[in-house]
């Protein structure tokens, strides 16, 4: 972690959420992005966004695969807030490429072939968004998974050449769906049966009781990292 990086995690450490995302909009005016999958944590954010009315730009990336409980709850935070939310679609000809050689459901296959088709529908439109920004936003929490409780609330995305700013990094999913409840804030149903991490539909489950977090992505994978590649990063 680099000296600037170490500054905003002394000061964004001590702060709430909102406050936080506060500092960082002050701090980076017009190059602060929040991506958004509209997942319950993904939601939170955004309440505290548009409430507050923070000059924080909202994105999110329709990969074509997403499940149709995942457009509802884009359009009902639309009709809630009353605020844009600007879209990115993976390349068209990379998907068109993509599903000419190897169909539809590549993914299935391998782990290379899987983490191929999300860089093409993720990463990608991903790298676009981010592109010129100087802090990204995410909705990372450090239970979720193994690795994310190594991360800090402010990192560095060595690879991209951004901040990153985990703002419910130590939020447990109980103060999640507390503030969902309390603040009347549009959520996908599917976390209410058993979905607590939603990605594409082909590549997403419920888990079962008892099962790790991301147990439902990419579930017919054994011992692979669980991630997507969004989140990859060189260390610094």
């Amino acid at each position: 972690m680099n000296k600037k990086a170490k500054e905003l995690l002394s000061v964004v450490h001590e702060k709430n959420p909102v406050d936080g995302l506060k500092y960082m909009a002050e701090i980076y005016p017009g190059q602060i992005v929040f991506t958004t999958s509209f997942g319950i944590e993904d939601q939170v954010i955004t309440d505290m966004i548009f409430t507050n009315n923070l000059m924080i730009q909202v994105i999110t990336i329709d990969t074509g695969r997403l499940f149709k409980e995942t457009y509802k709850v884009f359009r009902n935070t639309l009709e809630k807030y009353g605020k844009n939310i600007k879209t990115y679609f993976p390349d068209t000809g990379s998907v068109e490429k993509l599903l000419s050689q190897k169909g539809p459901l590549s993914f299935y296959s391998s782990v290379e072939n899987r983490k191929e088709c999300c860089h093409i529908r993720k990463v990608e439109p991903l790298n676009r968004a981010l592109k010129g920004m100087k802090c990204w936003i995410t909705g990372i929490r450090a239970d979720q998974s193994l690795g994310r409780d190594e991360l800090e609330m402010i990192e560095t995305d060595v690879t991209r050449g951004i901040y990153k700013y985990n703002p419910l990094l130590n939020w447990e999913l109980s103060d999640v769906e507390d503030y969902i409840r309390r603040h009347n804030v549009p959520y996908n149903i599917l976390h209410d049966k058993g979905y607590v991490s939603i990605g594409c539909e082909p590549c997403t489950r419920a888990i079962k009781p008892g099962e790790d977090f991301r147990a439902g992505r990419w579930w017919w994978e054994s011992g692979s990292n669980k991630e997507c590649g969004l989140h990859e990063n060189n260390p610094d």
